[in-house]
């Protein structure tokens, strides 16, 4: 019986996502959902859920300096430029292999951080004696909810799409912080 490529091909084993990484996306993902979906507004459990994913959030900025080499924003920050090169390649049908995040995933990664502060932010206003009540500001936070549920949806969606084009199990790999490529990576046994 022949064997498949994939089921031939070794794999090659790379350690990419360390345990605070891991665990970091982990609880923001529990929290971000519980408080989309399970918790009502205003209510305190809302409000704890919704301070609590605003500390990891700023946890993960904190592990970006100091963290692990592909935690760290110097591995992945993505500029313009790796932004235009990465749309370019897969325009051409090609995707380069990225071994952390891929620049798009960290334009999407630093916009879901961003609309976790900015939710944070405008539920303590809301809670506050100046903004109680304001009709606008609830229905920024909405805006920011409903633009962060676009947000996770897109991550979710690429996460899947990447992982078969690519051929390496993402979500396996933010389970276990290791990436299985089917051909060596640069750098890597």
């Amino acid at each position: 019986m022949n064997k498949t490529p994939s089921e031939s091909t070794p794999l090659h084993d790379v350690k990419v996502w360390d345990i605070v990484v891991r665990i970091f996306h982990w609880a923001l993902a529990l929290g971000v959902l519980l408080n989309l979906f399970v918790f009502e507004e205003g209510e305190t459990l809302h409000q704890y859920s919704g301070y609590i994913v605003c500390g990891l959030v700023i946890a993960r900025i904190l592990w970006g300096f100091v963290g692990t080499h592909y935690a760290r924003f110097s591995e992945f920050f993505p500029t313009v430029e790796k932004v235009r090169h990465q749309m370019r390649s897969m325009a051409r049908g090609r995707n380069p292999v990225h071994v952390g995040h891929s620049p798009m995933g960290a334009v999407v990664m630093m916009a879901m951080g961003l609309a976790v502060l900015a939710l944070a932010f405008t539920g303590f206003l809301m809670d506050t004696d100046q903004f109680f009540g304001s009709e606008l500001l609830e229905e920024l936070h909405e805006l920011i909810a409903n633009g962060l549920m676009a947000l996770v949806l897109v991550h979710v969606m690429a996460a899947v799409v990447l992982s078969k084009i690519e051929r390496v199990n993402l979500v396996s790999a933010m389970v276990t912080g290791i990436k299985r490529f089917h051909r060596p990576i640069n750098g890597h046994k």
